[in-house]
Parts: C-alpha cells; sequence; structure tokens
C-alpha cells in the first residue's frame, strides 16, 4: 500500500474537519442518517448554470397545454411535499426518449416521449413525485458530499487549502463534476419511489398508477433503456417494492 493510499481516510477525516461541517445528519423523512458535508447552497449555483444550459441547448416546447399540465401537476405534488413554499419552475422539452429530471433548485424537466407515454395525470405525477421525492431526501446534496470527498482531488484540494475559505472554494470548484446530475443509486431511486407515491396520495392521485406507470416503461423498453429509467433498480424490483409499499399503507 502506498503512503498517499495508507494516509487517505487521514485526509478525508481532517477535510470534513476543516470545513467545520457536521458529516452526519438525520433526515426524519427517510428515518436514517445521512453523510453531508454541504447543503443546497453548495449546489445553488451549478444547478442554475445547469438548467439555464438545459434551456439554451435543448428543444424547449412552449405549448401551452402540455406546460400547464405539468406546472398544474407538479403543483399538486409540491404542495404535498410541503415544498410550496419555493418557486418551481417546469420546462417540457422536445425529444422521444421519456424521461424526466430535477435539480435541487427546484427545476423540473420532462420530455414529449414521457408525455407521450403517460397514460393519465396520475402516471405523470408518479414521475414528479418521484424527482420531488429526490429533492425532500437531499440525494443531490447526499451524493455530491459522498463523491466529493472520496476524490482525489478533493484530497489535493485540502493538502494546499491554508483555511476554511480556501477548502470551502475547493469543494465549490469540484461542484461541477460532482454535484447537480450525478447519477442517484438504487437505494436513492427506492426511496424517491416511496417518498413519490406518498406525494401523489396526498395530493389526490391513485398510487397504484406508479405500480402502471413502471409496467408500461418496462414493455416500452424492448431492450433498451430510457434515460429516465436508466439508474440501478429493475422495473421488477421497483414494482415488486412499490406493490408493496402500497399494500402496506392500505391504497390503491
Amino acid at each position: 500500500m502506498s503512503v498517499a493510499a495508507r494516509f487517505r481516510p487521514f485526509a478525508v477525516a481532517a477535510v470534513a474537519a476543516s470545513l467545520g461541517l457536521s458529516a452526519c445528519a438525520y433526515n426524519e423523512t427517510l428515518g436514517r442518517n445521512q453523510f453531508l458535508i454541504a447543503d443546497e447552497s453548495s449546489l445553488a449555483a451549478q444547478a442554475d448554470a445547469a438548467w439555464q444550459e438545459a434551456l439554451r441547448t435543448q428543444n424547449v416546447v412552449s405549448t401551452p397545454a402540455l406546460n400547464e399540465r405539468v406546472r398544474r401537476v407538479g403543483g399538486r405534488i409540491v404542495q404535498a411535499a410541503n415544498l410550496g413554499d419555493r418557486a418551481w419552475d417546469y420546462a417540457v422539452f422536445e425529444s422521444a426518449s421519456p424521461n424526466a429530471f430535477v435539480l435541487p433548485n427546484a427545476k423540473i424537466g420532462v420530455t414529449t416521449g414521457l408525455l407521450n407515454l403517460v397514460r393519465n395525470d396520475d402516471q405523470l405525477a408518479a414521475v414528479l413525485g418521484h424527482e420531488v421525492g429526490h429533492v425532500v431526501a437531499r440525494h443531490a446534496v447526499e451524493r455530491y458530499s459522498s463523491t466529493a470527498l472520496a476524490s482525489v482531488g478533493l484530497q489535493a484540494a485540502q493538502g494546499v487549502a491554508g483555511n476554511r475559505a480556501e477548502a470551502v472554494g475547493a469543494l465549490g470548484s469540484l461542484g461541477a463534476q460532482y454535484g447537480v446530475l450525478l447519477p442517484f443509486s438504487r437505494r436513492d431511486e427506492l426511496e424517491a419511489d416511496r417518498l413519490g407515491v406518498d406525494y401523489m396520495a396526498a395530493a389526490g392521485f391513485r398510487p397504484s398508477e406508479a405500480v402502471a406507470l413502471w409496467r408500461i416503461m418496462s414493455e416500452q423498453r424492448q431492450g433498451a433503456t430510457p434515460q429516465f429509467a436508466s439508474t440501478h433498480p429493475s422495473d421488477q424490483t421497483r414494482i415488486s417494492a412499490l406493490e408493496q409499499y402500497i399494500a402496506s399503507r392500505g391504497w390503491s
């Protein structure tokens, strides 16, 4: 084992200490601890830049009916998630691929392919509930924290940072690489699925349509993996987990 490898755990610990941040925070919604060395404000600039880049480089659909539908369903979901005090922005992008994404600065994008795929507002609510679930669960911040702290770049930054301000600056410079667009883990996706159906039910949508949506996604896939469904859990895993959770809550 090299000297650098031997002392890497100590370097990681030193970074957390130098930032004066608690590395562990309890998320009551998830019922578990999260490793966090940052907060949403740490990702604000990267999230804003990513959103503006999407609006600039992608074909944004201005059809009033499509945008109104997304805003209407999304508005009900964010209210159910107690996030109605945030300024949520929505955009519809022209793409045949069924896809949706959320940024930690309350921006949600969906594609025309997704809107063509969902068969009712309940299924659209399942997608938007899932995305809002990622925000409530602070998954982007969690991924940013764990990936940045484990990176060689951050350890190098710790070695040259002479004070807290420099260390914070080093963290921020890693945001574009390790921040807002990291793929979520299997656990993250299943947690967002569960939170999504919670918000569906609270907003008056039918949670069972989340299961129907994933069955449609599985049927449409035909060997390919749509971007929206590309991270970790298999369709059957998600369907089974959703069925069990919905049954445990007595929903239909």
